[in-house]
């Protein structure tokens, strides 16, 4: 016997029913959308190979954590250009976009973006003096929305270096730009350890990098050697600064790394792609839940030495076999 057909009516329930069930089931196996993923938006002052390595750290260290960008998170990253206007303007965009953490690279666009909010959370980096830039209370104790890696240079070994390298030097001229607060901190402590050790320091300052080139000929005839700190406009425009020190041949050392390549004698401090991996581990502890006031903000760890043998030639040095001997990367 044929069992009876049900009603035209129930029918239409049950299809109705199995097509929100499908529905819900599609809802939660599809991925998030990219707009749903975490946004986590990255601005750097300037671009050079050292603040580039910084960011391109942070991303791999995000990555090897599980937040790839386009699967987990959405990246994204503008550089200011140099301008600190430019750097609270794109501080306001990201501030808009309402991220899950601002990673702020140098002084200038950590202080843009700490301007712009008091609570998304802001990771810092490459910032030599973030309690002086008034970024945090303290190291141990950021109390706020801001915390993260500072890159305040071993100076004691840098100038034990320059004493090695180039041991009759008596002057050292310092090129940088007045209007970063990371410069004029450096310059504060360098000028102390520099009379400790019998050094005299000359200041030649430029405000952008159109001026680097002027400041550096400025020194010419007044100084034994010229070192760069980690200032954004100078080492934006480096080789300007190079060029005048090859043609008076006179030692330019720099206090990160990356700028040897570029034709820097020697310089003593950090892999910043390390730096930027140090800085993603933040970011990570942010993502999964950590709130940056209880999070001490640190120095960056390790340094390397870099020397350039080509750059000593054409600047008059040679490069003593004990530094070679020790040196994590010789360029020829």
């Amino acid at each position: 016997m044929r069992a009876a057909a049900p009603p035209r009516s129930a029918l239409a329930r049950t299809a109705l029913s199995f097509a929100a069930g499908l529905l819900a089931f599609t809802a939660l196996a599809a991925p998030a959308s990219a707009q749903d993923q975490p946004l986590v938006a990255v601005t750097a002052i300037v671009e050079h190979p050292a603040l580039d390595a910084v960011r391109d750290g942070v991303r791999d260290s995000l990555k090897a954590a599980g937040f790839e960008d386009g699967k987990t998170i959405r990246f994204v990253y503008q550089s200011a250009q140099g301008n600190p206007a430019t750097a609270a303007q794109i501080a306001r965009k990201f501030v808009g976009e309402n991220p899950a953490v601002i990673v702020a690279i140098a002084t200038p666009s950590a202080q843009a973006a700490a301007a712009a909010t008091k609570e998304i959370p802001i990771v810092f980096s490459a910032v030599t003096d973030p309690v002086g830039a008034q970024l945090i209370e303290s190291l141990g104790k950021p109390n706020g929305n801001v915390t993260g890696v500072s890159d305040f240079s071993p100076l004691s070994d840098q100038l034990d270096l320059v004493k090695e390298i180039t041991p009759n030097a008596k002057t050292i001229g310092v090129l940088y730009n007045p209007g970063e607060a990371n410069s004029v901190s450096t310059l504060e402590a360098l000028k102390g350890m520099a009379a400790d050790r019998g050094y005299k320091i000359v200041e030649a300052t430029a405000a952008n990098s159109a001026g680097v080139q002027q400041a550096a000929r400025s020194l010419v005839g007044k100084v034994d050697v010229i070192y760069v700190p980690t200032d954004n406009t100078i080492v934006s425009a480096l080789e300007s600064a190079v060029k005048v020190a090859d043609e008076n041949q006179i030692p330019l050392y720099t206090a990160d790394t990356d700028s040897v390549a570029r034709g820097a004698l020697a310089a003593i401090g950090f892999n910043y792609y390390d730096v930027g991996k140090e800085t993603g581990g933040y970011v990570v502890r942010i993502l999964n839940g950590e709130k940056p006031s209880r999070m001490p903000a640190t120095v960056a760890k390790g340094t390397n030495l870099v020397v350039n043998t080509a750059a000593a030639q054409k600047m008059g040095v040679t490069i003593p076999p004990a530094v070679l001997s020790k040196a994590s990367k010789v360029i020829n």
